[in-house]
């Protein structure tokens, strides 16, 4: 197997569905997706821990891109009929049975077909975070297009970090009020 080159991305480690939401960024005006391709889809298993228990072929890839299209809808514009159909219909590929196992209930997930497997993992787990929606949020920095689910106490998070949109907004609130006190 040929080795691949790891991309850096902005806001790694959120919840599986708003990191597949932030396999898209932009670095400077330069936009990145890194589902361009195979490489890019073994990466983001591999960081969201999918990587053991799914194929890395076009139609994971495929089934994939479907989701995150939706999601990027729903995130904005939650009563969109035509997105939450999309995920519906991707959650339609996986059925959650539940189990008793040593005394312990236990969940597991079949799917249709395995190439589904990322992609529902994704749709369901946006399901979960709907149990408090208010914390799903887009980056307050409006050249941003991160996603994170704000764990903070208080939920007040803006920032996708505070290292790098974070920062800027504060160096740019500070550049606006030294000019306008030094102005005449």
């Amino acid at each position: 197997m040929a080795s691949t080159v790891t991309r850096r991305r902005p806001l790694v480690g959120e919840p599986v569905a708003m990191d597949l939401l932030n396999t898209r960024w932009v670095e400077g005006a330069t936009p990145h997706d890194l589902l361009d391709g195979i490489d890019g889809l073994r990466q983001w298993l591999g960081e969201t821990g999918l990587d053991t228990r799914f194929a890395v072929d076009n139609r994971t890839l495929e089934r994939v891109l479907t989701t995150r299209d939706a999601l990027a809808v729903l995130v904005d514009a939650p009563e969109d009929t035509e997105a939450a159909a999309r995920l519906n219909e991707v959650l339609g590929h996986g059925l959650v049975r539940r189990l008793l196992r040593d005394g312990i209930p236990a969940a597991t997930v079949e799917f249709d077909d395995p190439a589904w497997g990322p992609a529902w993992t994704a749709a369901a787990d946006y399901l979960d975070l709907l149990d408090a929606p208010e914390r799903i949020r887009g980056c307050a920095n409006p050249a941003c297009v991160l996603h994170f689910f704000d764990t903070s106490r208080n939920g007040t998070r803006r920032w996708c970090s505070m290292a790098g949109c974070g920062n800027r907004a504060k160096a740019a609130r500070h550049h606006a009020r030294t000019r306008s006190a030094g102005a005449p």
